[in-house]
């Protein structure tokens, strides 16, 4: 018998069997964020951006942090932004296994930040397996860069556009390139 529900399970990294009985769960919530993003996407008022994004995130979304729509989220309880934050247009979060971006944190176009996925293996493949991201202060994510499940972006670290980031990038590092590897320290 479980103890926790399906999110709380998915927030400490517990991988969800395909069969688990509240995976419904899932598409539900994500089906309700959908109902938001539709409102937050089809503004251009920043304060009415803030405060969808606010309302999908079940978190206060900072005056200093600009959102430049069309952002995608498939759930968003699970992402905390920071102050004085840039993401730029066409994004996309997936943020069951947890997203968190610290403060001053830049997020160019088409970044993909994933903390979902699935196991190699053929027969468990539709389970899904979480990773949380965390993205600190200062860094620059580079356009149409992705980022995978678990890791880390370091303080003041950039990670060069179109990057496949797999593996966590310390602080005060330039990454890039599929998969991302230390291209210098700055």
């Amino acid at each position: 018998m479980q103890t926790q529900d399906i999110f709380e399970r998915l927030r400490n990294g517990k991988t969800i069997p395909a069969n688990d009985p509240e995976a419904h769960k899932m598409l539900e919530q994500s089906f309700s964020t959908k109902k938001l993003l539709i409102q937050m996407n089809n503004t251009s008022d920043p304060d009415e951006v803030r405060d969808l994004l606010g309302q999908i995130t079940a978190s206060e979304i900072d005056k200093s942090t600009h959102i430049f729509t069309p952002l995608y989220i498939n759930y968003g309880k699970h992402t905390r932004i920071g102050k004085n934050v840039f993401i730029n247009f066409d994004c996309t979060f997936l943020d069951l296994g947890g997203i968190t971006i610290e403060d001053n944190v830049l997020i160019a176009p088409k970044v993909s930040l994933l903390s979902e996925g699935h196991p190699v293996s053929s027969e468990d493949r539709h389970s899904l397996m979480v990773g949380s991201i965390h993205i600190k202060k200062n860094a620059w994510i580079g356009a149409n860069a992705t980022i995978l499940p678990g890791v880390t972006i370091g303080e003041n670290s950039i990670v060069a556009a179109g990057a496949v980031v797999s593996k966590d990038v310390p602080d005060n590092t330039i990454a890039g390139g599929i998969p991302a590897k230390t291209i210098k320290q700055i």
